[in-house]
């Protein structure tokens, strides 16, 4: 219980400083909140692509990682090796049961292909002045269908980047080591640090000695290998790894031949070789279940970790991450039913769990041609030849980046668009951590106001995207949906929410923006200059041809245009492949885009306000007025009762391009139509009508009338996505629970477009053991990439909200009635 009163007690103090104390006093104390959330935060198994790794959020330190395989057969063995995660590698599924970034939690891998499923359990302990100590616990157990004698390879690995030394305590012994394997390391940021990995308890076996190998390379002892790594390739573990491996396999078949080699278990193994080195690799042999443990102990500690602390904190986070759960963000009616429990607390720590932190250089283009204005007809390949002859393209950087991931095997980066809707449902549970992202994310701004959509920072993160996708454009824009977390931020703010019932020694940091709003104040007045030159920047830069063609608006600037598209995708709106006007024209203006940009004006009035900036937020308001005006003066079709993108046509006029879907309730999603509006019954009637975007699963990219349904790459031509879904949700609930002429038709659809979405996904992870990235609009199968737990985990957010089956109009979409 000494971790849990460190953290209390912390928390009293912080609490009656800024009642009490004067306001110098209070700041200081406030800083040293400042520094027990970053040191609660500094370790984390922030290397989401791997099954299993650990680093702090600290560029070129130590890195740490997992590997395993079953080692019964010579005959594709090297492809049974896990430690990146991939898709479709014969997994039943994995991810994290329970985790918090700030106390940890348990993940297992449930690896069919390997015969046997792997839990980690993750904690951190507190204490010292270098973000404390952490500890895991790795577990294999057998799967039911697994051979009678299971024999399993475990390799972990710690390396030292940068300026520091990591180094083995252990004499040298060739045969191998017994007990623990013992570290050392140091590093200015991490201080004096011991590593240590146990044997785990006498219940592990390992195989017998039936080869005479076994005299020479005894495998209930530890092998360990140091190694000389290159700057910056310690994320090529595997490969290291192999190299090595391969050396003591050739010197087995030139010593005992190929005829009487010895077992795989014995041969798949490593060279014990102790010495200097800035990597070193631990490997144990197990024959059927395994247990041990790895602990890191900060020597500014008091002491270091035992396997019997490791344990009493395991026990503590699973508690208080229940309690947590419980009241902050628990299932609703109709899932608060017993089986809902385990799938909404496995997808938010999924979602939490792939937090990650990156650092690097990245690939952008800097140069510049008139071309890239795409004022003319054809401006797409005039754009790409531009580009050819610029050669423009550099590295940029190092950055870093603290951010939440959309998939760990096929996306393991950072994601402009994606990332607001990832803190949707994290602002509920831990806002200090949400605005730690957020900052993350606009420190990578550039003088001008942009941010990359798409953050590949560095080697390992470029080894997973195709070359042609690397290059970052700074004329290019994506949703600006980390506007969503102020607004949630503000509204917070004005509800007084707080979060202190929930008996987490560490409640008082988590939501030190809410409890005090000065905190919140700060924070937003730091921000301020940041929101305001990126909010230009997208008025400067995706401005829309108001004036070369007879449009009538309410206003002759409030109009805007995707940069970057081609005749068959735009990219940098998000919904790639959505149907658009064609051919592309440089006069279209895109519905979703000016709806983005008047939900952004809307957040920023309300930044403006609430930081005292009354003039900015006036302009602001000014702003809002026209761009809600001109949506309905620019983007409704009377014909089609729906809003379009607008293009020109052969005789220089303005024509809408009308194709229902997503884009036609764009103003809504963003909620810019209010409850009186008289654009809302047709929207409704569109959302809630089975042959347009209504299904049983949810709401259809496309309409099943549009000619493009289904066709092409069908990305966002049929299938269901559950961040837009979220965004009807919300605004259905919105409507819902305000005076107004649609307010039974909103409830009635907000009701059963949440229980469907939620039972779709739930349906398909028990079918499948995954969270997937889409889901399709006849079956509601999950489909594309696997282990999708970035906005498909919105599905615990909208789980989270009330139940208004009850109220009037709420049983149900009754499709004959709308």
């Amino acid at each position: 219980m000494l971790q849990l009163w460190r953290f209390s007690a912390l928390g009293i103090l912080l609490s009656l400083f800024s009642v009490v104390l004067g306001e110098d006093t209070a700041q200081s104390v406030l800083s040293e909140n400042a520094k027990i959330s970053n040191d609660s935060m500094l370790w984390g198994p922030y290397r989401p692509n791997l099954y299993f790794g650990v680093r702090p959020r600290v560029p070129k330190s130590l890195m740490t990682g997992l590997m395993w395989a079953k080692v019964d057969s010579f005959q594709g063995v090297q492809n049974n090796f896990r430690h990146t995660c991939e898709q479709h590698e014969g997994m039943a599924g994995y991810g994290w049961d329970e985790y918090d970034v700030r106390h940890g939690g348990r993940q297992v891998i449930y690896d069919a292909g390997n015969s046997i499923d792997i839990t980690t359990e993750f904690v951190k302990i507190p204490g010292g002045q270098h973000g404390g100590s952490w500890g895991v616990r790795v577990k294999g157990s057998p799967r039911e269908d697994a051979p009678a004698r299971l024999m399993s390879t475990v390799l972990f690995y710690a390396g030292m980047e940068g300026f520091g030394s990591i180094s083995v305590q252990n004499e040298r012994d060739d045969l191998g080591i017994l007990g623990p394997v013992n570290m050392e390391g140091s590093s200015n940021e991490l201080g004096d640090f011991k590593l240590q990995i146990t044997e785990g308890p006498n219940t592990n076996s390992h195989p017998p000695p039936n080869h005479k190998s076994y005299e020479e390379k005894p495998l209930d002892r530890a092998m360990v290998a140091s190694l000389q790594v290159p700057e910056g390739a310690i994320w090529q573990a595997k490969s290291l790894i192999f190299s090595q491996m391969k050396e003591g396999i050739d010197a087995m078949i030139a010593q005992y031949g190929q005829e009487n080699a010895p077992p795989p278990w014995a041969t798949f193994t490593i060279t014990n070789d102790i010495k200097e080195g800035n990597m070193h690799v631990v490997q144990r042999v197990f024959e059927g279940p395994f247990e041990f443990d790895i602990i890191y102990s900060s020597a500014s500690a008091q002491t270091p970790v035992t396997s019997d602390e490791l344990s009493e904190a395991i026990e503590e986070t699973t508690t208080h991450f229940g309690d947590r759960f419980k009241k902050l963000i628990a299932p609703q009616a109709p899932f608060n039913k017993s089986k809902y429990q385990g799938f909404a607390k496995s997808m938010f720590s999924n979602l939490i769990g792939g937090i990650g932190y990156f650092y690097g250089d990245s690939v952008v283009d800097r140069s510049y041609a008139p071309e890239y204005e795409e004022e003319n007809e054809g401006f797409w390949q005039e754009t790409a030849e531009a580009r050819m002859r610029q050669g423009g393209i550099r590295l940029e950087g190092p950055s870093e980046l603290f951010t939440s991931i959309p998939s760990r095997p096929f996306f393991p980066r950072g994601f402009l668009w994606d990332e607001g809707f990832h803190l949707v449902p994290i602002a509920d549970w831990d806002m200090d951590l949400t605005l730690e992202i957020v900052r993350s994310w606009f420190n990578l701004m550039d003088e001008d106001g942009w941010i990359g959509r798409e953050q590949i920072l560095g080697q390992e993160a470029r080894s997973k995207v195709p070359q042609e996708f690397q290059v970052q454009y700074p004329h290019y824009a994506n949703p600006p949906t980390l506007f969503l977390i102020f607004e949630s931020l503000i509204d917070k703010l004005q509800e007084k929410s707080s979060t202190k019932g929930t008996n987490d020694p560490l409640e008082s940091i988590r939501s030190a923006h809410l409890q005090n709003p000065d905190i919140a104040m700060e924070y937003l007045r730091n921000l301020y200059p940041l929101l305001k030159r990126h909010y230009f920047w997208f008025r400067k830069t995706q401005w829309g041809d108001m004036k070369s063609y007879d449009r009538e608006a309410f206003s002759t600037k409030e109009g805007y245009r995707w940069r970057g598209r081609d005749t068959r995708h735009i990219l940098p709106s998000g919904l790639d492949d959505y149907p658009r006007p064609q051919p592309p024209h440089p006069g279209e203006l895109h519905t979703d885009l000016i709806s983005w940009i008047g939900m952004m004006t809307r957040s920023m009035r309300r930044i403006a306000e609430t930081v005292g900036e009354i003039d900015d937020a006036k302009e602001f308001a000014g702003y809002e007025t026209a761009i809600v005006r001109n949506i309905d003066d620019l983007h409704w079709d009377k014909k089609e009762k729906t809003y379009c993108d607008a293009t020109i046509d052969d005789y220089e006029e303005s024509v809408h391009v009308c194709h229902k879907g997503y884009i036609s309730i764009f103003p809504f999603l963003t909620g810019l139509l209010p409850p009186d509006s008289p654009r809302l019954k047709s929207i409704l009637d569109l959302i809630s009508d089975p042959e347009e975007l209504w299904s049983n699963y949810g709401l259809r990219s496309l309409s099943k009338n549009d000619d493009f349904y289904g066709t092409g790459e069908n990305y966002w031509r049929s299938p269901i996505w559950m961040n837009m879904n979220y965004l009807a949700v919300k605004s259905l609930h919105d409507i819902a629970i305000q005076p107004g002429p649609q307010k039974a038709q909103a409830t009635s659809i907000y009701t059963s477009l949440r229980k469907n979405l939620v039972e779709n996904v739930f349906n398909e992870w028990e079918r499948t053991g995954f969270a997937w990235e889409q889901y399709n609009p006849e079956t509601g199968a999950g489909q594309r990439t696997q282990h999708f737990t970035g906005w498909t985990s919105l599905v615990v957010k909208m789980m989270a909200m009330p139940d208004l089956s009850g109220s009037e109009g709420g049983e149900g979409v009754v499709h004959g009635e709308l």
